[in-house]
């Protein structure tokens, strides 16, 4: 090849590259474990249509919004608790004016292979006697959020006394579901959402809901975040398509405050 030649083709190499089209960035979702199920629907769905696509990380709040501390690079949380977004918001993690309340839940006991039951849950039921010396799982009951619910409730009930040496604590709400699934625990305790995705177990009872704080999920962009596409999934979270999603996982949807 010529010297002249070789000069012509590096201009136009250096001409396509110059006009192929910038890539579309993925929009990073750090999501509560709970929110798995539906979320995963939803992120299929949008991703369908879409040329930024969805990439969904999921664990326990607190881990979440540590890594959130850590710079860890999200453009969006979705909390299970309002208190771990408080505390990105007090630290100008989150940028306030998107933060929204999106979904609400309630608290099950759940049992392995058990069928549903209505039991009452109060302060005359045998907790003990159904554990039958087996443990009681239960996301880490000082930090995930539906562990700290779960504490709440049976502090309340009168009842954590008399089990608290015998749960079982996972990393998180879905690792404590799978503890009572596969049978290493004969009862859990976790959102109503994770015994709807989980065919085998069954749920023994709800807990009441006065006897723990409100089991609410808010939504926020990352301060950090610099794609301007991530506004526009966490709008879609409010959606008739998103809000059918959510609602056939056993979600209550907050209506949005525009």
């Amino acid at each position: 090849m010529s010297g002249y030649a070789y000069g012509v083709s590096l201009g136009l190499m250096a001409g396509l590259a110059f006009a192929a089209p910038a890539q579309a960035e993925n929009i990073t979702v750090f999501a509560a474990a709970s929110l798995k199920t539906a979320l995963d629907q939803i992120a299929v769905d949008w991703n369908a249509d879409a040329d930024d696509k969805v990439v969904v990380s999921y664990a326990g709040s607190s881990a979440l919004a540590k890594q959130i501390q850590q710079a860890a690079p999200a453009d969006i949380f979705i909390s299970a608790s309002v208190e771990w977004m408080d505390l990105l918001q007090e630290q100008d993690l989150i940028r306030a004016d998107s933060r929204t309340d999106l979904l609400g839940n309630s608290l099950v006991m759940i049992g392995y292979q058990a069928g549903n039951s209505d039991a009452v849950l109060d302060r005359d039921f045998d907790l003990s006697g159904r554990l039958g010396g087996g443990k009681l799982a239960m996301a880490f009951v000082d930090s995930v959020p539906a562990g700290v619910y779960g504490k709440q409730a049976l502090t309340s009930l009168g009842l954590w006394d008399k089990v608290q040496d015998v749960v079982a604590q996972a990393d998180n709400v879905r690792a404590a579901l799978a503890l009572v699934a596969i049978g290493e625990a004969p009862l859990g305790i976790v959102y109503a959402t994770d015994a709807i995705a989980e065919p085998r177990v069954g749920i023994i009872g709800t807990l009441p809901a006065e006897s723990h704080d409100p089991i609410i999920y808010p939504a926020a962009l990352t301060t950090d975040s610099d794609n301007s596409d991530a506004i526009s999934f966490l709008d879609y979270l409010h959606s008739d398509a998103a809000t059918a999603v959510f609602e056939g996982q056993g979600f209550s949807v907050i209506a949005r405050n525009d």
